[in-house]
């Protein structure tokens, strides 16, 4: 039977479980939004923008205890979770002020062009959507995909990670609480083995899923089997690429932040960095420099910069990642080694030398630990930056204009930050390229994902 429950990191101790749903308490659930989005979807855009308004004012002043919570739940530091509850009311108020210039009607041609006397595009909502949430930012990542599809009049399935139950559970509050009709957002807790079921189900119009490639294949496959729209968004290994030009300071800076940021358990972290070797020396001592200076602790303290891993296997899969590379020739610069005591915290680490036979070289790392390549000139930097199955984000660093458009141009991503950290903001799309996933949240085409966007012709 599939564990829910929240086991809180720092600790390693079960907190709080809960029950799974049955098929037959799924099934009503289902029931209930397809009965919803019915009458849902002829509310005006001003009513839904009225409770989405709501919600970001719960989030505003629940914000310690939802922090709290989410920590608890899965580790990331207090003040990283604060940041993300802010995050999220932002993108409601967001999507509640600019959701009716999204879904206007619009004319991508004057009518005479196709012989009619009108010609137009209108958005209109699908119906009930099945959103397959993950752990690490277990807020941020349900309400980006909720905030539009809400707006847009589409309603929301919630299957959740089983390890942040609370914070599943806390969000089909959310937006009951905000006024939101009963049914138009709804978590179901079930286990893994229970999606294809509610996917295949014809009252479930779409699906969209955060999480790993295995997990985003078999969504993707059977969404594509019953020939529903899926969104996905998957693992990412982005290079962070500083050529000579770059302000190494601020670089150096900036990619311990990113490699760090979420404990080190963020898709769109830097974990490759792909350095010149006329600044090589200086940029990987002042990096190790920055990833040394790293508070790991507890991650209710406001002075920690890094707490736990989510499980305890997760952290043995970085282990194992960074042996593998050590045990074929790779040289680790920091970190490395766990600490002692309970909870399942790993300190940064910085590992050179990975060559293309260690696992590193290939595969996300969900942790703490940075690689570090020394390469020749931009065409090498972009050759070993595109040298991966995933294209999620990318950062390239210089103040040489004629290299910055070459990395905008040829660096293989969904994303390309040039002297800046990689991360993800209501007005600008989201996602990926390659194994990374398809399709895009947030912006206006977060939004159009789930829409039908019927032409109409009038004579």
């Amino acid at each position: 039977m599939t564990t829910i429950a929240t086991t809180n990191p720092a600790t390693g101790e079960v907190e709080k479980t809960f029950d799974a749903l049955t098929d037959e308490e799924v099934d009503r659930r289902i029931g209930r939004a397809a009965e919803t989005f019915a009458s849902y979807r002829t509310t005006g855009v001003a009513q839904r923008a009225e409770w989405m308004n709501a919600a970001a004012g719960i989030l505003d002043r629940e914000s310690e205890q939802i922090a709290a919570m989410m920590t608890t739940e899965m580790g990331k530091t207090l003040k990283a979770a604060g940041a993300e509850v802010q995050k999220c009311a932002k993108a409601c108020r967001y999507y509640a002020a600019h959701a009716e210039e999204f879904l206007a009607d619009r004319r991508p041609a004057g009518a005479e062009a196709v012989g009619a006397r009108d010609a137009y595009v209108r958005y209109q909502p699908l119906g009930p959507v099945l959103a397959v949430m993950p752990w690490n930012f277990p807020l941020w990542q349900v309400v980006r995909f909720a905030a539009p599809g809400l707006m847009a009049g589409n309603v929301g399935l919630l299957k959740h990670s089983s390890n942040v139950p609370q914070t599943a559970l806390f969000l089909e509050d959310l937006f009951r609480r905000a006024g939101f009709p009963e049914g138009a957002f709804q978590t179901l807790l079930i286990g893994s083995s229970k999606v294809e079921r509610v996917l295949r189900d014809p009252r479930v119009k779409a699906a969209t899923l955060t999480g790993s490639e295995p997990a985003g294949r078999s969504v993707a496959s059977i969404a594509g089997s019953e020939v529903k729209p899926s969104v996905l968004e998957l693992g990412g290994s982005d290079p962070f690429v500083v050529m000579p030009s770059a302000d190494i300071e601020a670089a150096a800076r900036t990619a311990a932040e990113s490699r760090c940021l979420n404990n080190g358990q963020s898709c769109i972290s830097a974990k490759r960095f792909i350095v010149d070797i006329g600044c090589a020396d200086e940029f990987e001592r002042l990096f190790v420099e920055n990833m040394r200076a790293k508070r790991v602790g507890d991650p209710m303290d406001d002075a920690t910069d890094i707490g736990p891993l989510v499980s305890e296997e997760g952290r043995a899969e970085a282990e194992e990642q960074v042996a593998d590379a050590v045990g074929k020739g790779a040289t680790v610069l920091c970190g490395g080694e766990r600490p002692d005591g309970p909870g399942w915290f790993y300190p940064p680490t910085v590992v050179s030398g990975v060559t293309p036979d260690m696992r590193m070289y290939h595969e996300e790392v969900f942790a703490p630990v940075a690689s570090v390549f020394r390469v020749r000139g931009v065409s090498e930097a972009v050759a070993v930056a595109n040298a991966t199955g995933f294209g999620l984000g990318s950062n390239a660093w210089t103040r040489d204009e004629v290299e910055r458009e070459r990395f905008v141009r040829e660096l293989d991503a969904g994303q390309v930050f040039v002297n800046g950290m990689v991360t993800s903001y209501p007005e600008l799309p989201f996602g990926g390229t390659k194994r990374s996933g398809y399709g895009r949240e947030l912006s206006a085409e977060g939004m159009h994902a789930f829409c039908n966007a019927k032409t109409v012709w009038v004579g």
